[in-house]
């Protein structure tokens, strides 16, 4: 079942099948140089497979999904909304991550900017946040492109993060488009 469709991507829940896939690009030490825990085995990247096979499991309507690339029919990426608590705050974060090869066309921010706007007008959300390693300039665009602007640096348990955020605006098109 397809969750959400941009003009190049579709984004669907993960499924076993894409075990092989997502291990290719949890094992790729450039696609996770900016994730403090760095690459993932393959018995780790099928125990996030299996936590996100019905959304997150504490909220079923996020999670990462698998991001399918339309005109090759390619497994590229997992990206989705996923909820934190930040200082004691529940937030919901657009989270990304494509394929080394997907890289410097656009798809990052197309599929961030189709999150971002299912997070608020499917969901009904009204506010959306990044964290981000300050030291990813890539990802640090995406945010950007997609109207989030610098908000904190904080810690957690993982390490040092950036925090982007933007608030729901009243119509779609007060974002401008990249």
């Amino acid at each position: 079942m397809i969750i959400l469709e941009t003009p190049r991507l579709f984004f669907r829940r993960l499924e076993i099948a894409d075990l092989d896939a997502l291990f290719a690009l949890y094992s790729d030490p450039e696609v996770r140089r900016y994730f403090p825990e760095g690459t993932l085995s393959y018995a780790e990247t099928k125990e996030e497979l299996e936590w996100f096979l019905n959304g997150h499991p504490s909220h079923a309507e996020l999670g990462l999904w698998a991001t399918i690339h339309k005109e090759s029919g390619q497994f590229i990426g997992r990206c989705g909304l996923l909820p934190w608590t930040i200082d004691g705050v529940f937030e919901v974060e657009v989270a990304y991550m494509l394929s080394k090869e997907f890289w410097g066309q656009g798809l990052g921010t197309e599929a961030a900017r189709s999150i971002r706007d299912y997070g608020f007008y499917q969901l009904g959300y009204n506010r959306l946040i990044c964290l981000i390693d300050k030291n990813n300039q890539a990802s640090l665009r995406v945010a950007q492109n997609i109207g989030m602007q610098f908000e904190k640096e904080g810690y957690d348990d993982k390490g040092p993060y950036v925090l982007y955020a933007c608030t729901k605006p009243a119509k779609i098109n007060e974002y401008t488009a990249q």
